[in-house]
């Protein structure tokens, strides 16, 4: 038997892969640690996220500065300066607008910190390493020293002071100002370009959605050029730097190789400014680049596209300068001295790019010439005739304006009349229970310039005046206004009323009296319009949808009676009944119930309204409740309940009403008391008949008081609290 303690040649980990025992650390095989591929794999991972590879770089960059570079490290850390300046520049020419490269100026900060290190870290090994030749700080820099100067360090001091004169006074100045101009205009347009988004926005021109991206890219605007404002600064300093470091470096290089190296003063000058300005030269180059990339992108504020298009498009689209540049080429190209070859062949170019934009042009103005004509003729073909059928179509409802409101209608103020015309259909399809016609609104030159008048179905049913700009003052009591201005009657309830300015809006105010704009005035007026006429505008067709649109259970209740007990137009016409006393008929299941039970016993439809009105008791007795939560009546006395009983005459559902003129004369007389004296009480109530006699006072009371609600006794819904104010 073997030991089972005894370590053998070969065992399994949890994970089944095989491993010797001999010379394993516990913290490469065993759970104590992960191996060594794990830690790799997960320093893999942690460069992967975007912030610590960001964080990881700025600490390099700090570093460099600090800590010595051999010269291997420092030639593959200026290749990466000079390839990230070229892809920068190469960014800024291929965006279509400057907010596609927002990120530039942190690019523009990391790329200078970058620079100025590496500066440091070629200063370092230059004046370290200055007396060993030209290699003591990299190849790239000896590449530089050797090749753009060709050896000659006075070559390379006038390079490298063209360039720093290029970079510092030429480009980072011109661009510096561009920003500096487009970061204070900017600002200064902002509020502007904000009044315009919510404008667009109020009018309905633009979603929220659209105002909130355009809100984000104004402000994205505004801080990208107050940031390049400020980046500008960077290259400047940059470009300031780099010339005191390439001052520093020769002047501390001549001392230690002199001084220190005991070399002669002409070998130290010529090594260490050789060394020197290949330095310089490797560090502007790329900080040449990043600010002519900085330009670029500064100078596109105004131009759509990349920058290659955008050239090209605005270049050639004046044919004649190509053609004059090309003429002034060929002159240059006979001048004494010149070498004509280059001239020729540019101007050969430039006129054949003048001849296809010239032709180009004259292409797109042919089809512009074409299309034109096309619109024109198409404009004039005499338009069809229109139908005789369309001259039989009628208005439901129609607004007509005076030619001084047409601005209320497709003008300013126009949303305002619309929006509330809007607002009315929907009060009133929840209110009453049907959708009413639209309102078709015309100008109609034969009014007077401020008035209106209403119609329905091309009837006119109303009329009034208003002026737009100002204000409809009223007295609640009812009294005349003392305000200056112009007095009026109001065209609805025939109050006093005067118009005034707007300036005396906010006195009217704090007076207590009611101020109404124009655009209310003939929205009030419309409802009290539609509310007199709701029975004319229920069409046949309106009743026929509201069936069609009742839930399933509901349709079967009207496939029982329709037509067997009763037709779609009688149908019509007892709805037309509750609306002509302004009862809604929005419950339609209850009303269509009440219709089939009375179908059972009758076919007068004055007697099935009575029915369905018993029915609706509960909803009548509550739109006619006082604030106090009980119902305030009139009753009609035994008196005139015999009155008018022993007036009827007929049989049946032939019954009339034939009272005497002047009973009817004291009837009417002794109403108009009655509920006159209960307004001064603060009441407005309802006069309570007997289920017969209802209709006939109602008939008699609609004439004098069309507002006057009468009821039955059979309305009264039984758990109604009743206030009986006066008996007539």
């Amino acid at each position: 038997m073997s030991d089972a303690s005894a370590p053998t040649a070969e065992s399994t980990l949890a994970d089944g892969a095989p491993h010797s025992d001999e010379g394993a650390s516990p913290a490469a095989t065993g759970p104590a640690g992960p191996s060594a591929m794990d830690q790799i794999a997960n320093a893999i991972d942690v460069l992967r996220r975007g912030d610590l590879g960001l964080a990881i770089g700025v600490m390099v960059i700090l570093v460099v500065m600090i800590l010595p570079m051999p010269g291997f490290m420092l030639d593959m850390f200026l290749a990466i300066s000079i390839i990230f300046s070229i892809l920068i520049l190469m960014t800024a020419l291929f965006i279509r607008a400057p907010l596609e490269f927002s990120a530039f100026p942190t690019v523009l900060l990391v790329a200078t910190m970058l620079r100025l290190a590496l500066n440091l870290a070629s200063t370092r090994l230059i004046l370290a390493n200055g007396h060993e030749g030209g290699s003591a700080a990299g190849n790239v820099i000896e590449a530089f020293g050797n090749f753009i100067t060709q050896g000659n360090f006075v070559i390379g001091v006038i390079v490298f002071a063209i360039l720093i004169t290029v970079n510092f006074v030429v480009i980072t100045k011109g661009s510096g100002r561009i920003a500096e101009v487009a970061a204070r205009f900017t600002l200064d347009a902002m509020p502007g370009k904000q009044m315009a988004i919510d404008a667009d926005l109020s009018a309905g021109l633009i979603d929220d959605q659209e105002a909130k991206s355009r809100r984000k890219e104004l402000s994205d605007e505004s801080s990208f050029f107050g940031a390049m404002d400020g980046a500008s600064k960077f290259v400047r300093g940059d470009a300031i730097a780099g010339l005191v470091i390439t001052f520093i470096n020769v002047l501390g290089g001549i001392i230690i190789g002199v001084a220190q190296k005991e070399m002669a003063f002409g070998d130290a000058v010529q090594a260490y400014t050789l060394l020197t300005i290949g330095d310089g030269l490797v560090s502007q180059i790329p900080a040449l680049v990043v600010s002519t990339a900085a330009g670029m992108l500064v100078s596109k504020a105004g131009v759509s596209g990349s920058a290659d298009k955008a050239m090209a498009t605005q270049l050639s689209g004046y044919p004649k300068a190509l053609g004059m540049s090309s003429a002034v080429m060929v002159v240059m190209a006979f001048l004494p001295g010149m070498p004509a070859i280059p001239f020729l062949a540019l101007a050969g170019g430039a006129g054949y790019l003048a001849y296809k934009a010239s032709n180009k042009q004259k292409t797109e103005l042919l089809q512009q010439a074409i299309q034109q004509q096309q619109e024109a003729l198409q404009e004039a073909e005499p338009p069809a005739e229109e139908p005789i059928s369309q001259v039989l179509k009628m208005d439901e409802l129609r607004l007509e304006l005076g030619y001084g409101l047409i601005s209320m209608a497709n003008g300013e103020g126009s949303e305002q009349l619309t929006d509330q015309i809007k607002a009315l259909r929907r009060q009133l399809a929840s209110e009453m229970g049907f959708v009413m016609p639209a309102v078709r609104i015309l100008d109609n030159v034969q009014l007077q310039a401020n008035d209106y008048v209403l119609k329905v179905k091309e009837v006119e049913v109303g009329r009034g005046v208003v002026y737009p700009g100002q204000f409809m003052t009223m007295d609640p009591s009812g009294g005349q206004i003392n305000l200056p201005g112009n007095q009026t009657t109001e065209p609805t309830f025939g109050l006093p009323a005067t118009w005034i300015d707007t300036s005396l809006r906010e006195e009217a105010t704090i007076l207590g009296l009611t101020v109404v704009d124009p655009a209310t005035v003939i929205s009030t007026h419309l409802t009290e319009i539609i509310k007199n006429n709701m029975s004319e505008l229920l069409s046949y067709g309106v009743v026929q949808a509201l069936l069609e649109e009742l839930p399933d259970d509901q349709r079967k209740l009207v496939d029982d009676i329709v037509p067997s007990q009763i037709t779609i137009s009688g149908i019509q016409r007892v709805l037309q009944s509750l609306l002509d006393e302004r009862i809604s008929i929005r419950d339609l299941g209850s009303i269509l119930e009440g219709v089939a039970d009375a179908s059972g016993f009758t076919r007068s439809i004055q007697t099935m309204t009575e029915h369905v009105r018993s029915r609706l008791s509960l909803q009548i007795c509550a739109s006619h409740q006082a604030p106090g939560g009980y119902l305030p009546i009139i009753t009609l006395s035994p008196i005139w309940e015999q009155e008018f009983a022993s007036a009827l005459i007929g049989e049946g559902d032939d019954k009339q009403l034939a009272m005497a003129p002047s009973k009817l004369q004291e009837f009417v007389g002794l109403v108009r008391d009655a509920f006159e004296d209960a307004a001064q009480m603060g009441e407005i109530p309802v006069l309570l008949t007997s289920p017969g006699t209802r209709p006939y006072v109602r008939s008699i009371i609609e004439r004098f008081r069309a507002h006057t609600t009468v009821l039955s006794q059979g309305e009264i819904h039984s758990r109604v609290r009743l206030k009986t104010v006066a008996t007539i």
